[in-house]
């Protein structure tokens, strides 16, 4: 992410509006605005994947699935993010069309120059969504995936997951092998500028 140096502060609904006017997504914390840098192969393969899998599975369930460009409203005042995927089967995410408000689970498939901020801020932001039951962190450089699930209690408990484990999703009811998160996904390639 990158802060945009045009606006000092941004109010909720002024960045709303602003942004709809934008070729370019932006994230929205604290009044401020944040364009979204672009991602590599690996990322957008492993963001399709899961997304392929998740549609399939809730096509019939009454949840929705949406990869990338639709924000996630955490409170009234924002912050808004752009999750890789997120799931939603509350109802009253129905009478928008551009946001979800209610989000039972929410993925981010990190990359080295956002891992930090994903599990950290962002993070900390995603828990005040009273509806959110998991957030899954999926390396994009590596085989691993983190699934910080909320219990009984209220509290995250972390689930860690390699390349021969199933991806336990509760929130949704949906098991799926970790190695199809990553299938057609090459690390052996070097970037090139």
């Amino acid at each position: 992410m990158v802060a945009n140096p045009q606006f000092s502060y941004m109010s909720p609904q002024e960045y709303l509006e602003w942004e709809k006017t934008q070729e370019l997504r932006h994230e929205y914390i604290d009044g401020e605005v944040f364009a979204m840098t672009g991602g590599t192969k690996p990322h957008n393969r492993i963001a399709g994947n899961l997304f392929t899998k998740l549609d399939d599975f809730l096509a019939e369930k009454g949840c929705e699935v949406y990869i990338s460009d639709v924000k996630v409203q955490v409170s009234e005042s924002g912050p808004y993010h752009y999750p890789d995927v997120v799931v939603t089967c509350d109802q009253r995410d129905k009478e928008s069309i551009d946001v979800v408000q209610y989000p039972c689970l929410i993925v981010e498939v990190l990359s080295p120059s956002t891992a930090a901020f994903d599990r950290g801020k962002k993070f900390t932001c995603y828990r005040q969504s009273s509806t959110l039951k998991e957030y899954v962190l999926i390396e994009s450089d590596e085989i691993a995936v983190e699934c910080f699930r909320r219990n009984e209690q209220g509290l995250w408990v972390l689930h860690t997951y390699s390349e021969e484990d199933n991806l336990d999703l509760e929130s949704v009811g949906i098991s799926i092998a970790v190695k199809k998160l990553y299938r057609q996904v090459r690390f052996d390639v070097e970037e090139k500028n």
